[in-house]
C-alpha cells in the first residue's frame, strides 16, 4: 500500500491507564496525550505489548481507544492501534473499530497460543485483521521473543505484499540488526520498518532506520530526540553516551519490574497511569525509592524531559 504516513523519529508505544484496582482507567488518556504532545511527540502506538493489550478484555481495547480518539483530535496526536492477540476474529473487530476512532493505521502480531504453523498461515491470520480496516496501512508487529514465532520478515513481507493489499511495513522488534538490514533494503526499501528495542536504537539508526516505537520514549524522550540530534549531526561520541545512559536507565528499571517501575515514572511526570495489571504487578514503596534513587545517580532527572 502506497502511504505517506511513516512511522518516522519517535513513537511512544504508549502505556494503558489503570484504576488502583486493576481495572482500565480511559478517562486518564487526555492527560497522558497532553504530556506526550508537550514534549514533542506526534504519534503514539497504543494496546501494544507496553499497553498491556495481552492482558485486557476486548470491551477495554476499544474503551482505550475511544479515549484516545478524542484526545489525539485535542492534542494534535495521531494513533496506531496493535489489535493483535490470540484471537484474530477479536483483532479484526477492533480494526474495524479503530477505522471509528479516527486511527490513522492498525498493526498485530502473531497468534502465540496456538501459532501459525507456515508463514502462509501467519499471513492469512494478518489478512483477515488487516482487512478489518481495508483503508488504513497496516503493519505487521514481529515480536519474535514474546510470541516465539520467528519467520524470516523478508519472506512475511513478500507474502504478505501479495495477500494484504493495504500491508506497508513492519513494526521489528528484534535485535537482529542483520536480519533488520535485510528488511530495511528489501525490494529496494519500499516498506516502512520501524524500529523496536530502545537499547539499541542508535544501531539501528547507523544501520538505516528512521524512527522507532519505543516504551521507553513516554518516560524520557527528550533523551532520544537528543541522540537522534548527535546522530544527525555526525557526534557519534555523544551519540554513543546518550544510548548507554538509555541502556543504564532501562536495566535499572527492568530489574525492579518493568511495566510496574514505567508508569510508577510517569506519575512523577504528572501522568497517572495506576499499577500495571497482574501477572506484572506493581512495585511496592521501597522498590520505587530504590528506583528514584538510582536513577538520580545517573543524572534520569536532568536529562530524560523537557520540563
Amino acid at each position: 500500500m502506497q502511504t505517506e504516513l511513516k512511522l518516522h523519529g519517535l513513537v511512544a508505544a504508549s502505556h494503558t491507564p489503570m484504576r488502583a484496582d486493576g481495572s482500565c482507567n480511559p478517562d486518564a488518556v487526555d492527560g497522558q496525550a497532553a504530556f506526550l504532545a508537550a514534549q514533542g511527540i506526534k504519534l503514539v502506538f497504543i494496546t501494544g505489548s507496553t499497553g498491556e493489550s495481552a492482558h485486557m478484555q476486548l470491551t477495554e481495547r476499544k474503551e482505550n481507544m475511544a479515549a484516545w480518539g478524542e484526545a489525539a483530535k485535542k492534542h494534535g496526536i495521531n494513533f496506531v492501534v496493535h489489535t493483535g492477540g490470540n484471537s484474530v476474529y477479536d483483532g479484526r473487530e477492533l480494526a474495524e473499530y479503530a477505522v471509528k476512532c479516527g486511527a490513522v493505521a492498525t498493526a498485530s502480531n502473531s497468534p502465540c497460543y496456538f501459532k501459525p504453523g507456515s508463514i502462509d498461515a501467519l499471513v492469512d491470520c494478518l489478512a483477515y485483521e488487516a482487512g478489518g480496516a481495508p483503508n488504513l496501512p497496516y503493519y505487521f508487529y514481529d515480536i519474535p521473543a514474546l510470541t516465539h514465532v520467528a519467520f524470516n520478515p523478508c519472506q512475511v513481507i513478500a507474502a504478505a505484499s501479495k495477500k494484504i493489499p493495504n500491508f506497508c511495513g513492519v513494526k521489528f522488534t528484534n535485535p537482529d540488526l542483520a536480519l533488520y538490514m535485510e528488511a530495511l533494503n528489501f525490494e529496494g526499501g519500499k516498506y516502512d520498518i520501524p524500529w523496536g528495542v530502545d537499547e539499541w536504537f542508535l544501531a539501528a539508526l547507523a544501520t538505516g532506520a528512521k524512527g522507532g516505537v519505543g516504551s521507553s520514549f513516554n518516560y524520557a524522550p527528550k533523551l532520544y530526540k537528543d541522540l537522534i540530534r548527535a546522530f544527525e549531526a555526525g557526534d557519534m561520541k555523544e551519540a554513543r553516551h546518550l544510548q548507554q545512559l538509555s541502556v543504564k536507565m532501562i536495566n535499572i528499571i527492568a530489574a525492579k519490574g518493568y511495566m510496574g517501575c514505567c508508569k510508577a515514572i510517569m506519575g512523577w511526570w504528572g501522568v497517572d497511569l495506576g499499577p500495571a495489571r497482574l501477572p506484572m504487578g506493581t512495585p511496592d514503596a521501597a522498590t520505587v525509592t530504590a528506583l528514584k534513587d538510582e536513577l538520580k545517580a545517573i543524572g534520569f532527572f536532568d536529562w530524560a524531559i523537557n520540563k
